[in-house]
């Protein structure tokens, strides 16, 4: 899986102005199953996107879709997970 972490480069008001259309893109992102879960961070200087093991090829093409690569740059951490919550067991799969 992927942790993608987003920091605004642009003020809060830039980023309201796309805030829609990310959303929009977002929800494309769950629909495919690329995404499993996704928020702002606090305070917010940003966000935070949990992501599938897809190829990162093809995770770095949807993310070049967002919206937001406007107004904030990306972080990508490949990560696996071994150990997790009995309620998150599902994610060491992933």
């Amino acid at each position: 899986m992927y942790i993608i972490s987003l920091t605004y480069k642009a003020p809060l008001d830039e980023v309201e102005n796309l805030l829609e259309s990310h959303v929009t893109w977002l929800k494309q992102g769950y629909a495919q199953g690329v995404f499993i879960a996704s928020g702002r961070k606090n305070p917010r200087t940003g966000g935070v996107i949990l992501a599938t093991s897809i190829e990162r090829a093809e995770l770095d093409d949807f993310l070049k879709q967002d919206p937001f690569q406007a107004v904030a740059d990306y972080e990508v951490i490949d990560f696996q997970p071994s150990m997790t919550t009995d309620n998150f067991t599902s994610l060491a799969r992933l």
